[in-house]
């Protein structure tokens, strides 16, 4: 019997969570849920009278057989106990959901976890486009560029599967909480640091902080959606994900152009634009971080470790926010009880008199992981087995195909643009200059067996020039830059090089006769290729918001035609968009094919992120869904990896491989069982 006295909640260790459905001790004592008693004991209309409930002939008959302490029974016995209360608790919180109705509060959290969600969209976003600059502030190879770019699925994958794990234990809330501030932090403090090293440590640090969000945020707030608003307003939420990306586009295109937003002190630290586009992209994380404070923990997680009664006043809390906007105080949350499921796990007590602080904080970091690894085996028993798998291969091919062409998309634009560029380039053959000053760029240029002598080259730019079996004699370079330029096979006599970029590398199998070279220009001696940065931005907001149609068709379509069919169809489809892909032989082609396949791919998504919440129960439903999303990182460095090296080479690949990956997860997600209908276990 729950009771309310003296100012405390009293409640008996029975599995019930009950109101003052009860004459209480004390006749001026009354509890919250039973309004409506006078002195005659009348029952005022809305009162809760207590539904007649199996539990209640199941108590009396314990009463009558003997006690058996828990410690004394079987596991396997408690097992099913534990189970068959599940059962219970899970129609029995739906039908508690339904009663608090869908209004304020649902939409209030909606929007805290839609800005955690487009957090996590910006973040895929943020590494390629400060790529362009960031790579000339911190002398970038190729290599470096590539691992940079990985590095932030890598710490993805690892926090989806460490934090989802972790909230099936600590909470929906403070697991999220602490995703996002180690996402916030980090970010923030990359944007400061200079080197390569320590900047690639933040971003790896940063994708840890983010890749817990997606796990946390879809179970957090399926439990508070009933059966029939699930679907659809967890696809509405995906929608957070496409505004991520558009504010990142937006931002870039706004934010990096303008290099005078930075500042330098002195030579070695130099705050760019880029850095300040860096800091913009942490503040969804920051508002979503702050505004979580004022929410509550998802009580059927509550329920599910035994906080009953915290459980209980959080959803009356949800049915009197609701109730008070639709304009209807007056009425009472009728719920006088809710089952909690037999608590079966081995939990003990540290007392601070036990060992060293450090040695008591080892031991509770040891079991809450071993708990964790517990969970991820569970995923994998005989009831979960074989969905775990199929989600796994569908998971994993989608993000394969999806993130692969993602990238190949951006590749084989600049792909086509360096083709047509080259084959713009001039030719000069033999040409014979003397006496001449040079003081303008020359770009796009091939100088074959030329002579140059007593020339001048002041305060010029090469750019994308090659001199080849030419001669050079008694000429003066002065503050010339240049990129992608060389020299091959020239000679070179009598010649000055003052405070130039020409360094030892670009000069190929050259003879240097009584030539010098004074006071070289500082910094990085890579070549940076000329990135058309409206292009990128332009390229990833309209692929961000050529979402937004499948969004709003897979949500008004999810709890119609199901989870099912709307993976196999989205991705059947994607697939025969890809196969388009062998006509796109202009940017302007790729970049609609690049649309077009995303709208059509963002149902699939969707309806996985819905379905892998419903076909796993509240204690496991994070860690799974940790799980397949690290998968699905996975994918994408794989995705990234094999896509990149076949630009330039052959379109056949990646478009065959995009095509059969989403055939085959398409065909084995219409396997999965439907779980439109399901209450959550």
């Amino acid at each position: 019997m729950f009771k309310y006295q003296d100012g405390n909640y009293d409640a008996p260790n029975d599995g019930y969570y009950r109101g003052g459905d009860e004459p209480t001790q004390e006749e001026d004592a009354q509890s919250d849920v039973t309004e409506g008693h006078d002195e005659d004991d009348e029952v005022y209309e809305g009162e809760y009278q207590g539904i007649p409930h199996p539990d209640d002939i199941k108590e009396k008959q314990k009463k009558r057989a003997p006690a058996v302490d828990d410690e004394y029974r079987d596991r396997a016995d408690l097992m099913a106990e534990r189970m068959e209360d599940e059962e219970q608790l899970a129609h029995q919180y739906e039908n508690i959901i339904e009663e608090c109705g869908h209004g304020r509060f649902q939409w209030t959290l909606f929007f805290v976890l839609g800005l955690a969600l487009m957090a996590d969209g910006v973040e895929v976003f943020v590494v390629g486009f400060v790529l362009p600059s960031a790579e000339k502030d911190m002398c970038l190879s190729s290599s470096n560029k590539g691992m940079l770019g990985l590095i932030v699925y890598l710490g993805m994958m690892v926090g989806a599967v460490l934090l989802g794990g972790l909230a099936d234990k600590l909470g929906r809330k403070q697991c999220l909480i602490i995703s996002l501030a180690i996402n916030a932090a980090f970010a923030f403090l990359s944007s400061f640091v200079q080197g390569y090293g320590f900047f690639l440590f933040c971003r790896l640090i940063s994708g840890l902080g983010i890749g817990g969000t997606l796990p946390i945020v879809f179970p957090y707030f399926s439990e508070f959606l009933s059966r029939e608003k699930r679907g659809e307003h967890l696809s509405w939420l995906c929608m957070f994900w496409m505004i991520g990306g558009i504010y990142a586009s937006a931002m870039a295109w706004s934010i990096i152009p303008h290099y005078g937003w930075g500042f330098s002190m002195g030579t070695k630290y130099h705050f760019h634009s880029w850095r300040v586009f860096v800091l913009v992209c942490a503040l969804p994380c920051i508002a979503s971080l702050v505004a979580l404070k004022f929410m509550p923990e998802s009580p059927r997680f509550l329920l599910e470790i035994g906080k009953h009664d915290e459980a209980w006043m959080i959803l009356k809390q949800v049915h009197d926010t609701n109730m008070r906007a639709k304009g209807e105080p007056e009425r009472v949350f009728t719920v006088s009880y809710i089952k909690t499921p037999k608590q079966v796990d081995e939990f003990i007590e540290i007392q601070s008199s036990t060992g060293t602080w450090y040695q008591r904080w080892l031991v509770r970091i040891t079991t809450t992981l071993k708990q964790v690894w517990d969970n991820v085996l569970y995923c994998l028993t005989a009831q979960y087995r074989m969905n775990t798998l199929m989600l796994a291969v569908v998971w994993f091919t989608m993000a394969l195909s999806y993130y692969g062409l993602i990238v190949w998309f951006p590749d084989m634009i600049r792909y086509f643009q360096d083709e047509a560029y080259e084959s713009r380039v001039k030719i000069f053959d033999e040409e014979e200059v003397s006496h001449f000053t040079f003081n303008f760029t020359l770009e796009n240029q091939i100088h074959r067996n030329g002579e140059y002598r007593n020339d001048k080259f002041i305060g010029m730019k090469f750019k994308e020039v090659r001199f080849e079996d030419s001669l050079f004699e008694d000429c003066y370079f002065e503050d010339v830059r240049s990129s992608e330029t060389f020299f091959e096979n020239c000679t070179i006599i009598s010649t000055v090089f003052y405070n130039t970029d020409l360094y030892e590398h670009k000069f190929i199998n050259c003879r240097l006769i009584n030539s010098t070279f004074m006071k070289e220009k500082e910094g990085c001696h890579i070549d940076f290729e000329e990135d058309n940065d409206f292009l990128i931005y332009l390229v990833s907001f309209l692929g961000s918001l050529s979402v937004l149609p499948g969004n709003i068709i897979s949500a008004l379509l999810m709890d119609k035609i199901g989870r099912i069919k709307m993976i196999g169809g989205s991705m059947l489809i994607s697939a025969v968009c890809c196969f388009f892909l062998f006509f796109g032989n202009s940017e302007s082609a790729m970049i609609g094919w690049q649309c077009l396949f995303c709208g059509a791919s963002i149902a699939a998504w969707n309806a996985l992120d819905v379905i892998t919440v419903e076909l796993y129960p509240t204690d496991k439903r994070a860690t799974a869904f940790g799980i397949l999303n690290g998968l699905c990182k996975f994918g994408a460095i794989l995705g990234n990896s094999i896509f990149s090296s076949f630009v330039g080479i052959t379109k056949v690949v990646p478009i065959l491989l995009a095509s059969s990956a989403l055939v085959g997860g398409g065909l084995l997600a219409l396997r999965l069982p439907e779980t439109r209908e399901q209450v959550l276990m």
